[in-house]
């Protein structure tokens, strides 16, 4: 064999490997980021959802004062949901929106009790605003999961896997509450 062919290969070679790495890096980059920035907006909707609650718990209290045991709770999940460790972490993120969503409906529970309350401008509107709040919440966990799904997917693949590690990519927890029954549907109230 002649050695400038041997060598015209190994070069060949060596600049497929290099533009497969390339592309798998910014590959991996790219989804990394993806996932970064849907994990923002997640925190965004939490954030707009904690600042209507405050709003909430006053119109409601003005009509059921006596149910301050109910007022706490929802002050403390909210609290929770909004810590820096929750928005931190996925999976803190998710048992924080448990107990949220548990104390928000024993809220909704005592505003059931009050006709009064229930035919409030103010109430019928946060009430919608909050709503909408979580199909955006809903919307947002849906759209960082698919990216973790992509991003864990292309980290795991041969011949990825080999370098992912090395390069410091890691897989992603998915944002998954451990009561997923008390999630699937926004807070209901029955007027």
């Amino acid at each position: 064999m002649d050695p400038l062919v041997v060598l015209l290969v190994v070069i060949g070679v060596v600049v497929i490997a290099g533009i497969w790495f390339v592309g798998m890096r910014n590959g991996l980059v790219r989804l990394n980021v993806r996932v970064d920035e849907a994990w923002s907006d997640i925190t965004v909707q939490l954030k707009r959802r904690a600042d209507l609650i405050p709003n909430l718990i006053e119109t409601v209290k003005g009509y059921a004062k006596h149910e301050s045991g109910v007022f706490e709770n929802v002050t403390k999940a909210r609290a929770a949901t909004i810590a820096g460790s929750a928005l931190a972490d996925p999976t803190k993120a998710a048992q924080a929106e448990g107990q949220f969503q548990s104390a928000m409906k024993s809220l909704f529970a005592v505003a059931e009790a009050y006709p009064q309350l229930q035919a409030s401008q103010n109430f019928l509107g946060l009430q919608s605003e909050l709503s909408d709040t979580e199909d955006k919440i809903m919307a947002a966990r849906r759209f960082y999961n698919g990216g973790v799904r992509e991003l864990n997917t292309k980290i795991k693949i041969w011949p990825n896997s080999f370098f992912a590690n090395s390069l410091g990519f890691t897989a992603r927890a998915f944002f998954e509450v451990a009561d997923s029954a008390s999630i699937q549907n926004a807070p209901e109230v029955k007027f």
